[in-house]
């Protein structure tokens, strides 16, 4: 056995029974944790956010070059971020205003047309700016890329529902941007078992349920674990999405024990990236895919 390998076992060793233990004793179907030679390996934001070191990556969240980027880097597919436009078009943006990430000083991807914003210029700053020239993009525009590949990869839309300028307020345009999805999806003959769809907002998931029954659906959970378990259980997700903050060995089992899989997003370092993996995911969204690529790879081989 490969050396990383045996340090995220000896990582996790004190937590496997546990987990095991927990995993058996659910009342509902419990899914099976996978091995993590089988752990689906996902892009977070596309090739990560913008980043110094560990590693260095200039390319802006949720960009098509990132995307790419992690793509031709081996993943089996990549989370990315959406968001509506003023008229009503799903867009590829991270933030909460425009101004913290490009070369605009106010507005927000709610009060701005697709057209305006695609205008737009990444611009994180020196020397990141060096070494990108890309635009907020439109999410069509990136599946019309993906449908031309061999196989179309994993695809996770994280909905970005409120920014600095909307509100969640009643739901109408989160609303309005599932059924534009629906429609993309349809469009573009997404499989739509390729696509998970998280969000943080019990009526969404809800109504992507009626617009969509046949894709899986994901709570985004960030805070208070307890709390949203039991939320995931009573909307009948597929999915609980955990921050590496909140994600542990025990409650990754609590999750496949009550018959959902796990996912985790984060983890730039090899030791944020070892612990994840201790608590046995079905899939991470990770910042750095060299790293988990090479532990996985490892562990094939082992």
């Amino acid at each position: 056995m490969k050396q990383p390998i045996r340090q995220v076992l000896l990582l996790c060793g004190a937590w496997l029974p546990l987990s095991a233990a927990l995993a058996q004793s659910g009342a509902n179907t419990p899914v099976a944790a996978v091995p993590l030679q089988e752990v689906q390996v996902l892009g977070h934001a596309g090739s990560g956010f913008i980043t110094p070191i560990n590693p260095f990556n200039a390319l802006p969240p949720s960009s098509l070059r990132g995307v790419e980027k992690a793509l031709k880097r081996g993943a089996d597919g990549i989370e990315i971020d959406i968001q509506l436009s003023q008229d009503s078009v799903p867009m590829l943006y991270h933030n909460r205003e425009l101004a913290t990430l490009t070369n605009t000083r106010e507005g927000c991807i709610s009060t701005r047309t697709a057209a305006s914003i695609t205008s737009l210029r990444y611009r994180p700053g020196w020397p990141y700016d060096w070494f990108q020239q890309e635009r907020p993009q439109r999410l069509d525009t990136l599946l019309a890329r993906l449908v031309k590949r061999p196989t179309f990869p994993y695809l996770h839309l994280d909905l970005h529902e409120e920014d600095a300028c909307t509100g969640y307020d009643d739901g109408r345009r989160s609303r309005m941007l599932i059924r534009a999805l629906a429609t993309l999806l349809s469009r573009y003959q997404v499989p739509p078992g390729q696509v998970l769809i998280l969000t943080n907002q019990p009526a969404t998931l809800q109504y992507i349920h009626e617009q969509m029954p046949q894709v899986a659906r994901g709570l985004e959970v960030t805070q208070d674990f307890d709390a949203g378990l039991q939320l995931a259980q009573s909307n009948g997700v597929q999915s609980v999405v955990m921050s590496k903050y909140v994600a542990t060995p025990e409650r990754s089992a609590r999750v496949h024990s009550a018959g959902m899989k796990v996912v985790i997003f984060g983890g730039r370092s090899s030791r944020a990236i070892r612990r994840i993996l201790c608590c046995q995911p079905d899939a991470v969204e990770v910042d750095n895919l060299r790293q988990l690529l090479h532990l996985r790879s490892k562990a094939k081989g082992a």
